[in-house]
């Protein structure tokens, strides 16, 4: 994508989407944790599902605890690999209650310390709750970076870095979630839907798809 497309690029996405958020329902930082966490290789509609019935049970570090693990199982078995997130989201809790007085952290070293939450999950977490200008590359803006050929990379960490190099910076805090959305429900893996695109103009995709 040339640079002179990138400023209109985002413009357009914001015009439509003013204000974009994660589509995790959360009410607090350690919902939004807990909830990125268990969202691994699963959907957020999915996860929505689960904590709904989890949260107002327990919405705290300690009250997740107090759960045990079979407790917390019961809410979060209809999700993907749930034995594996539990014991993740039980450790994590642990170290939020003995090392944090119960508080998420908001550096990303301590957050990458917590078990299960990656480089991923971490800048999920600095950049909705805490405002911070980070690029969250999940599989849809891997996707979407490459073939716009707004960030190319071999990898979501030079995705990352090619996004955060050439996203203006008026548009940083909310460039992932506009990115998350577009190859979401518009720029399909399998069948990318160009003709309703918004920004297919300014898109280096060759093959763009024709209405059905």
């Amino acid at each position: 994508m040339k640079t002179t497309a990138i400023e209109p690029f985002f413009a357009t996405l914001k015009a439509a989407n003013p204000q974009p958020n994660t589509e995790l329902e959360y009410t607090s930082v350690f919902e939004l944790l807990a909830a990125v966490l268990l969202s691994a290789q699963a959907t957020d509609v999915g996860v929505n599902k689960a904590t709904r019935r989890l949260f107002p049970v327990a919405n705290t570090p300690q009250k997740i605890l107090d759960l045990g693990m079979d407790g917390l199982e019961g809410y979060i078995k209809t999700i993907g690999l749930f034995r594996s997130k539990a014991r993740h989201l039980m450790e994590t809790c642990r170290i939020l209650v003995e090392q944090h007085g119960g508080v998420v952290p908001r550096t990303r070293e301590a957050l990458e310390a917590l078990p299960g939450v990656g480089r991923k999950t971490a800048n999920v977490v600095l950049n909705v709750a805490f405002g911070e200008p980070t690029m969250a590359v999940d599989t849809h803006i891997f996707r979407v970076g490459n073939r716009t050929g707004l960030a190319p990379g071999k990898t979501p960490y030079e995705v990352e870095l090619q996004l955060m190099k050439r996203v203006p910076t008026d548009y940083l805090v909310d460039a992932h979630h506009w990115l998350i959305l577009l190859g979401r429900y518009v720029c399909l893996a399998r069948n990318p839907q160009c003709w309703r695109c918004a920004v297919a103009p300014f898109c280096d995709f060759k093959d763009k798809t024709p209405a059905p």
